[in-house]
């Protein structure tokens, strides 16, 4: 079941860059024409995902710790929460985040500036 919630997100998360790198095309396009590098132009689409994807760990992290800590109350035997499933679970949708907005960015980056700027 984790599974197929973490594939739905992938493809969700996929969706959006791919909608954001065609639309800012002609940014791209413009900054590669200036003397723009390819890591600048996927530094450049990477930053403001991975700032959207960390303050949404932010504001999950005590939702997702009141709740988990109200569930475990429930058991007779119980153990402590620590910080580190957040942690790790916030590890690791950074890193298919990167890697997804990563993928789709180089490719962004190393189209044909020519027909991105044809018709302007």
């Amino acid at each position: 079941m984790l599974d197929v919630i973490i594939f739905i997100s992938f493809i969700g998360l996929f969706g959006l860059i791919s909608f954001v790198a065609t639309q800012r095309t002609r940014e791209v396009a413009i900054r590669k024409v200036l003397g723009a590098s390819t890591i600048e132009l996927v530094k450049m689409l990477n930053g403001s995902f991975l700032i959207m994807v960390f303050i949404a760990n932010l504001i999950a992290w005590p939702l997702a710790y009141l709740f988990v800590n109200k569930w475990l109350s429930g058991f007779a035997y119980r153990m402590d929460l620590t910080i580190w499933p957040f942690v790790l679970a916030m590890g690791i949708s950074m890193l298919i985040t990167l890697i997804t907005v990563s993928l789709r960015s180089y490719k962004a980056a190393v189209a044909n500036t020519i027909d991105a700027l044809k018709y302007e």
